[in-house]
């Protein structure tokens, strides 16, 4: 190999593992396959994934929160036929879940440490991870009770409105803050069954 063909083979290898490194540093689980995009400023979602105040009729006390999986939405009751609506991602097919739970406990950019059942189906996942813009619990975690269970923040807001978790309930940073900073700790958490459709998510009161 002459001495031009050995400098080009050498720059294309520096190139192309700066590319790895830089796409690396932006998106650090993009090759675990794990879906946790580079972060954005999360206003690509769809326009009734935003957060709004709707009508919702429920016999639910103010303050409580109700997940619609089905529908991808998280709402929090505000009494007087009205609650937040949250756009959320839930658990891809068979992980999704249903129940009464409370928050058991809160954090602020909460370390992940992902558990046992988790890291025997995907033994490369790290063993703990701790809290940050990169960590994918996001900004805010609210812990449920008697579950390996969490509502929790993202650092791939585009990921909201999919079913791509492993059971746990995905909202976009700004949102996580927003409600995390509305519930205290024994906030009630009912998670609708995927089949139990409510007519879609009420009208927009307010943005």
């Amino acid at each position: 190999m002459n001495k031009l063909c050995r400098f080009a083979t050498l720059a294309g290898v520096v190139i192309g593992a700066s590319a790895f490194a830089t796409q690396a540093s932006a998106n650090p689980f993009g090759w675990l396959g794990l879906g946790y995009a580079s972060t954005d400023n999360g206003n690509q979602v769809r326009a009734d994934l935003r957060r709004a105040t709707v009508a919702y009729p429920t016999n639910e006390a103010p303050g409580t929160i109700i997940v619609d999986t089905q529908n991808t939405y998280l709402y929090l009751i505000l009494g007087g036929g009205k609650a937040i609506r949250y756009g959320i991602g839930v658990g891809r097919e068979g992980f999704t879940w249903s129940g009464v739970k409370t928050v058991e406990r809160k954090a602020e950019w909460p370390d992940w440490t992902p558990p046992p059942e988790m890291i025997a189906r995907s033994p490369y996942l790290p063993r703990f991870m701790a809290g940050g813009a990169t960590n994918p619990l996001g900004a805010r975690a609210m812990y449920l009770s008697g579950s390996f269970y969490r509502i929790h923040g993202t650092n791939a807001p585009s990921t909201i409105g999919s079913r791509a978790t492993a059971g746990c309930i995905r909202m976009a940073n700004e949102d996580v803050i927003d409600l995390y900073d509305r519930v205290n700790v024994g906030t009630k958490v009912v998670v609708l069954p995927a089949a139990e459709r409510r007519a879609a998510a009420g009208f927009s009161l307010f943005h």
